[in-house]
């Protein structure tokens, strides 16, 4: 029994040190890194609770009785430190992200968006806090599986989320989820943010997209289009303001939507409705893929990924189509309000792209750009409910109205002209 108490000290001590240095380097310890630190990073009330008990249980069972009993007992009361230590590095991410929004939209931004008559952001409730996959929310209503382009079977489907007491008008969010190309469901991502902005009075729109192996690019991004054009066409039906579009999405979800934010009108995505409107008002991308070339020289394994499994061809016979594929290669003078959001602990998208990407909007676009680097926080760290995760979701809420807000203060001016 002591040997085995130590074992398992061990094991949840590798999950707390994980949490603040996961492994970045590729190879096979990247991907278990990443869902370690991840759940670790963002639960660490939950994974407290399950040491806790654990070592409640050993030692009722003996396992103090040699000395690698209580060597397990000062490891884990390490680990419990460490747990304990990420709740308020979590709280730290709210500064961040405030920063961030401070510095691109202006320090008395908070006093224009309040100035719109927005509903502000619930707490989040006990059963959020205890349950982290409790993704439900009484204000709202959902429609699902609603079909946006023929063929493709569930691939072409989407899910609507509205105030359940009606609204009218009201801004619109499309979230593409991620899954490097290749898995994924709408119901899987950004569902914290959904249901608060729901609540709050937007309609979201999450939609499903052909995948690869079987797909390939740029099938993915052409899905997107035809879900814009399904928006524009229908979401006035459950309240939305088919004029006003902003677009979001997580890892390879966040390079569609970026791609989507820099890529409107282009007739190359748009086969059989080259001419439909597809702008969009804002982009707040997640722990983005913002480049296929790497060239930044980070990660040559991912381009031979995507070479193999989503591009289907080789990069030096058609580096050209690798560049257009990659949102840092189509930034663009006119690009949209843009929100950036990447974690600082991120391992399988580096930091480094983010940073890069954020700083060629900034250099080239005429609006604003916003880059936030959340401390501590992995991949897909605003999955499910969390303290970060609603610091995330509040801060991703005070942008998109802002830029709502001005789009309407505006509107006047471009219907007159």
């Amino acid at each position: 029994m002591p040997w085995a108490f130590l074992a398992v000290t061990l094991v949840g001590a590798w999950f707390t040190f994980n949490a603040y240095l996961p492994h970045r380097r590729q190879g096979g310890l990247r991907v278990p890194s990443f869902l370690a630190g991840w759940l670790t990073s963002e639960l660490p009330g939950h994974h407290f609770a399950w040491q806790v008990v654990a070592t409640a249980f050993f030692v009722w069972a003996g396992a103090l009785a040699a000395w690698p009993g209580w060597l397990g007992l000062g490891i884990t009361l390490a680990s419990w430190l460490g747990l304990l230590a990420m709740v308020p590095l979590a709280r730290r991410s709210a500064g961040a992200l405030e920063g961030s929004l401070a510095s691109a939209l202006g320090r008395d931004y908070r006093e224009r968006v309040e100035a719109g008559g927005r509903r502000r952001s619930a707490p989040p409730s006990r059963s959020q806090l205890l349950v982290p996959l409790w993704m439900r929310d009484r204000a709202v209503r959902v429609s699902r599986d609603l079909r946006y382009a023929p063929g493709a079977g569930r691939r072409h489907l989407l899910d609507v989320y509205a105030p359940l007491e009606g609204v009218r008008d009201a801004p619109v969010l499309l979230q593409i989820h991620g899954g490097a190309w290749v898995v994924g469901h709408k119901r899987q991502q950004a569902l914290p943010l959904m249901l608060d902005l729901a609540a709050r009075g937007w309609v979201c729109v999450a939609i499903n997209y052909r995948l690869s192996p079987r797909a390939t690019f740029p099938d993915h991004l052409v899905d997107v289009k035809l879900a814009v054009r399904w928006i524009r066409e229908h979401v006035a039906e459950h309240g939305g303001d088919p004029s006003f579009l902003a677009v979001t999405g997580g890892s390879a979800g966040g390079h569609l939507a970026a791609l989507a934010a820099l890529t409107p009108n282009d007739p190359a995505y748009q086969p059989g409705f080259e001419a439909f409107d597809t702008r969009v008002q804002a982009c707040v991308p997640f722990y983005g893929v913002y480049d296929f070339t790497d060239r930044l020289g980070i990660d040559p394994g991912f381009v031979r990924f995507l070479e193999r499994v989503v591009m289907k061809r080789k990069i030096a016979e058609d580096p050209e189509a690798f560049e257009r594929a990659s949102p840092m290669g189509r930034v663009r003078v006119d690009a949209p309000p843009f929100f950036v959001v990447h974690g600082t602990h991120d391992s399988l998208v580096p930091l480094a792209t983010a940073r890069h990407f954020a700083e060629l909007l900034r250099k080239t676009s005429r609006q604003r750009v916003a880059f936030a680097e959340v401390p501590y926080a992995q991949h897909a760290f605003e999955v499910f409910h969390s303290l970060r995760t609603r610091c995330a979701v509040e801060a991703v809420g005070r942008f998109l109205d802002f830029v709502y807000e001005e789009w309407r203060a505006e509107r006047p001016a471009r219907a007159i002209g």
